[in-house]
């Protein structure tokens, strides 16, 4: 349901879900990486970093870009 309203239910960061505990080093360290799970569905990413930025794709959700 909560996906539904756009509010992701796993952290990008961890993996774990977003609402059972603090994410605030994870929100920390985001500010220097790039995702390393998908937020929808906490599979683990294939990340591409370029000196332009990052890439993210999920198998199921696709590409997420920076």
């Amino acid at each position: 349901m909560e996906y539904a309203l756009g509010v992701s239910p796993y952290c990008d960061h961890c993996g774990r879900l977003a609402g059972d505990e603090d994410h605030s080093a994870c929100q920390a360290a985001r500010l220097m990486e790039p995702p390393r799970y998908c937020p929808a569905c906490r599979r683990r990413l294939v990340v591409q970093v370029t000196p332009r930025g990052w890439s993210a794709r999920c198998v199921e959700h696709g590409v997420t870009a920076c």
